[in-house]
């Protein structure tokens, strides 16, 4: 490593490389131990901290709501004169490709049809109540509190560096509570774990990616749905995503989001017009009556008298809820990157409803035409595995093998699309904030991130993904605590520093227009 290149990369980079090369060795040598103390890990903090999830990702949503209505709304993310640097519409878009993802493709119709003909969250499965309930809780786990996950994250993120000049460290959002500590030894920590939890929820998405290639391929080609297949799909999109990455972010990551963009409203339109459209719509149109009158008893469900009813919950939303934590270092950075100039009010109402309302859309439409061939007995989606949901449906459809390899194409763009933008961002936070990070770097942690998705499929397939993500996610949502105090501590005294200049300017030329 050269000199100039060891000066760039901190001591982060290298204690958390060695903790994911160790998991990955441990993953090979003894793939059943390791399966196993993730399940352990993920039995404990769901069943002993689920209610810890429940409560502090609702309060995280309440602090958004907060920031909105508070006179503090109007503060920019930026210096008072900085304006945004893009357009609404172009911010929209990008957001909307934030939201847009491998986990919205993979579960687009298989969570819908799961909560509504194999395991109803209360309701009895097949009925109009499981039909509604389905739609509901795919709202609540895919909108507006996975959104103030993120949105807290880029806001601090993009506060500290835009407002106050600080590099784009996790650990430097908490220099107003902990002071010159973010410099030494603690954060350090920080940083290590924001990265280590995102490589697990960056790898544990690809890992989805993977699979339902794999599954896809094999309900169109009869390809072996085994992980070696997926092991091979994981090889050749890395070495496409360390190429984008070779490219730069500005070319490689630009015109692979305008891809995915295109594939995603082709796939979406044309499933909307051939699917029945006017059932979607009424669909649509109740169960978001549905979802706003209950996301307050949904956001504190725990059913402790209920032990299916609390496994539920366990297996969807605190593992939902896990998974946007440990994605919210990723896509923090990525939304304060494109939102400097904006005020924390218009901020929060973009990166909060509008991303959710896409979401939305998504699933109703591919949701309700998965549940239409279900209830018409024209196929049986729900007896497919997760990862061939969306296919057995799509080939219900007209242009069935075009649409599906359409669907195919778009997995790839996200997956190599979540990737290289993760090897920005990893790159980014163990070089002490770098926007440009080394190749070097960049292409250690493309590689580790594979690895890492390949040994959580090889000892435990997808729920071996699901287990290693609430392990890891569950001490970054501390450091998620620390950073809305921290955010609240250092605009409080911006607020009242700049109301107390601007009185003292105004105070100023009452006195210059008197004397005069």
């Amino acid at each position: 490593m050269s000199k100039s290149l060891a000066q760039k990369v901190s001591p982060v980079f290298w204690i958390t490389i060695a903790i994911v090369a160790a998991a990955v060795t441990w993953g090979v040598l003894v793939p059943d131990h390791l399966k196993k103390v993730t399940l352990s890990i993920k039995d404990y903090l769901s069943v002993h901290f689920g209610w810890y999830y429940l409560i502090v990702v609702a309060l995280f949503v309440l602090f958004c709501i907060f920031m909105i209505i508070s006179p503090y709304g109007k503060m920019k993310l930026g210096k008072p004169d900085d304006e945004p640097d893009y357009s609404m519409p172009t911010w929209f878009a990008m957001l909307f490709s934030a939201g847009m993802g491998i986990g919205l493709v993979f579960w687009g119709v298989a969570e819908p049809i799961s909560h509504y003909v194999k395991n109803a969250p209360t309701a009895e499965t097949g009925t109009p109540e499981a039909l509604n309930e389905s739609l509901k809780f795919v709202y609540f786990h895919w909108g507006v509190h996975a959104w103030a996950i993120y949105a807290l994250v880029a806001m601090t993120l993009a506060y500290f560096k835009f407002r106050r000049g600080a590099p784009g460290l996790v650990s430097a959002t908490l220099t107003p509570i902990l002071g010159d500590k973010t410099k030494g030894p603690i954060g350090k920590i920080i940083d290590v774990i924001a990265i280590f939890a995102t490589v697990v929820g960056v790898a544990t998405t690809l890992g989805f990616g993977a699979a339902q290639i794999n599954g896809g391929l094999n309900y169109l080609l009869d390809t072996p749905d085994e992980f070696w297949v997926q092991l091979v799909i994981i090889g050749v999109v890395t070495v496409l995503f360390m190429i984008s990455a070779y490219t730069g972010l500005s070319k490689g990551i630009k015109y692979l989001s305008n891809t995915n963009l295109v594939l995603a409203l082709l796939l979406f339109g044309f499933v909307l017009v051939v699917g029945p459209t006017l059932n979607i719509m009424n669909v649509f149109t109740d169960t978001i009556g549905s979802y706003i009158k209950d996301v307050g008893n949904m956001s504190f469900r725990l059913a402790p008298n209920n032990d299916e009813q609390q496994t539920w919950i366990q297996d969807w939303t605190v593992f939902y809820w896990a998974w946007w934590i440990a994605w919210s270092p990723f896509v923090g950075i990525f939304i304060a990157r494109v939102s400097k100039g904006r005020t924390i009010r218009e901020f929060l109402i973009g990166v909060l409803v509008v991303p959710s309302l896409v979401s939305f859309l998504w699933f109703a439409t591919f949701g309700m035409s998965a549940i239409n061939l279900e209830q018409t007995g024209a196929a049986d989606i729900a007896g497919l595995a997760t990862e061939q949901a969306l296919f057995g449906t799509l080939m219900e459809y007209p242009l069935g093998t075009i649409t599906s390899i359409i669907a195919l194409c778009l997995i790839g763009t996200f997956f190599v699309t979540s990737a290289d933008s993760a090897t920005f961002v990893l790159g980014m936070q163990s070089t002490n904030g770098s926007l440009n990070p080394p190749k070097t770097v960049k292409f250690s942690w493309g590689i580790a991130q594979s690895a890492t998705a390949a040994i959580l499929l090889y000892t435990g397939g997808l729920q071996g993904l699901q287990n290693a993500l609430i392990s890891a996610a569950f001490p970054f949502s501390m450091i998620m605590i620390m950073m809305a105090y921290s955010f609240y501590k250092a605009i409080t005294e911006d607020y009242h520093a700049m109301k107390k200049q601007t009185s003292s300017s105004s105070n100023s030329d009452h006195s210059a227009k008197t004397g005069s």
